[in-house]
């Protein structure tokens, strides 16, 4: 808009003046259009490929992240993405239990409710915990990996609350279908909070949390992340500027 502007300015100027200096202004003008031209291309090359930038909406991934923080999602680091397509190349590295990523929440349509209401389109941010191939568990709220606890970690954040006793479903083929068709909190709701599974997690797919274990809607609600929706890894927060850091 600024740059609208300062054309239109220019124009009108410019159509003012003495032919001589008409000529000058036009050649500065180009001169200066050129560079915001560079400039923009520049940037939206970098944006497209490279960088993304989010901003955190939820105190789903307290205290790593916080809302309110703004931060760059490195686009290439589990490869470039081919426009229009889903493939990829060039990784620098795979993705890892661990890992924060940031992906689009995986939705087909907007009739698809999760979380109380739809999230079609929405990109999310939560930690990788567990593999394609993982069998995945909640247990008195706390995850469990291919039958063992995960060892509990700094960064995640329990609340002192009643939990709700581990049951295990029956009929697990069925249980197992509706976790994958991303519809299980619409039949038990807050009770996958504390308890969930056992699931298998799907070729090609990822079983994401928040830190914030107890104010997070994620996987034990809504199902696997699949690969192609993921967008990058979270890597640095830009602001505010008491938070600035790299993200881990």
């Amino acid at each position: 808009m600024i740059a609208l502007v300062c054309a239109v300015y220019g124009y009108y100027k410019a159509r003012k003046a003495e032919p001589k200096k008409q000529e000058q202004m036009m050649k500065a003008d180009l001169e200066w259009s050129n560079t915001v031209y560079f400039a923009g291309f520049v940037a939206s090359f970098v944006m497209f490929f490279f960088i993304q930038a989010f901003k955190i909406p939820s105190a789903s991934m307290r205290y790593t992240l916080v809302e309110g923080d703004h931060l760059f999602v490195n686009k290439a680091a589990y490869g470039f993405r081919i426009p229009f397509t889903n493939i990829r190349f060039g990784e620098f590295e795979e993705i890892k239990p661990g890992d924060i990523i940031v992906f689009r929440f995986p939705a087909k349509d907007r009739k698809q409710q999760n979380c109380g209401g739809s999230q079609y389109g929405k990109d999310f941010v939560k930690r990788v915990i567990a593999m394609p191939g993982d069998t995945v568990q909640v247990i008195n709220g706390r995850p469990w990996v291919n039958g063992k606890e995960l060892p509990q970690q700094p960064y995640e954040v329990y609340e002192n609350v009643e939990r709700t006793p581990y049951f295990e479903e029956e009929d697990q083929a069925q249980y197992q279908k509706i976790w994958q068709e991303h519809q299980l909190d619409n039949y038990l709701g807050l009770y996958l909070r504390d308890s969930f599974g056992p699931v298998t997690v799907p070729e090609g797919t990822y079983f994401a949390m928040g830190d914030n274990r107890d104010n997070s809607c994620d996987s034990r609600f809504w199902g696997p992340v699949p690969r192609e929706n993921i967008k990058g890894k979270a890597w640095f927060v830009h602001w505010p500027l008491n938070r600035i850091r790299w993200i881990k």
